[in-house]
């Protein structure tokens, strides 16, 4: 009989919410903020404030319930991301009535928030894919190598991978050629350290919750025979 866990939903749940919501919002967008001290800007990518805390529930998912559970999950928000560019492209496209007069500010919002090109998509959900598949899988390999000691080096030592894979994938597939090569160099580098130093300032947060899902679900997995292939829904 297969265990049956009381959070488990919940914590895929928050980890499909928070990935939807930093990919439909604004992840085209570059942002900089003037350092005047340091005589040089901030350049990041606002969709990305938010990513990294898919990742946390990623590390938390892989800790507590193991690599094969985190699969379904990354999966799950896989097809939530297809649906939802699907769903995206349809409302954009289909023709706005000239009736409602309204229409001529909202249509143009609706393109600009939601018609992301399907280059930017694919790039987008290729990124996460790839991404967070190593994050988990590197994060199941320490936990192992660690016999589960230091929590900190394995949240923090996937991240440091998992979002470089994203990062490496995501901004030349989506933007090179239309940004300056300077310009994508910039934003990739800031928000891969950006989205790591997330994972450090969130790591106490994360000690907390991962013992408290322990505690209360009863489990702490190790990945020691797990078949770690992508291509699998079994838990």
């Amino acid at each position: 009989m297969k265990q049956s866990y009381r959070y488990f939903d919940f914590v895929m749940a928050g980890f499909v919410a928070v990935l939807l919501c930093s990919n439909l919002i604004g992840p085209a967008k570059v942002c900089e903020i003037p350092l005047p001290l340091l005589g040089t800007a901030l350049v990041f990518g606002a969709g990305n404030l938010f990513f990294p805390i898919s990742y946390i529930f990623g590390d938390v998912l892989t800790e507590v319930y193991g690599y094969a559970r985190a699969r379904r999950v990354i999966w799950a928000g896989f097809g939530a991301m297809v649906f939802a560019s699907i769903m995206s492209a349809i409302v954009v496209g289909l023709p706005a009535s000239k009736a409602e007069s309204f229409n001529v500010v909202l249509q143009p919002a609706l393109e600009t928030v939601f018609g992301g090109t399907a280059r930017i998509v694919c790039a987008s959900m290729l990124a996460f894919w790839v991404g967070d598949f190593v994050n988990s899988y590197v994060l199941a390999r320490m936990k192992v190598l660690t016999n589960g000691r230091w929590l900190w080096s394995r949240t923090i030592g996937s991240t440091v991978v998992g979002q470089a894979v994203d990062s490496l994938v995501f901004y030349p597939v989506a933007f090179f050629g239309i940004w300056e090569t300077e310009t994508l160099f910039r934003v990739l580098v800031f928000n891969w350290l950006f989205k790591i130093s997330v994972e450090v300032l969130m790591t106490p947060l994360t000690y907390l919750v991962v013992n408290w899902l322990k505690r209360e679900e009863g489990e702490d997995f190790f990945d020691r025979e797990t078949d770690f292939t992508p291509f699998s829904l079994k838990n």
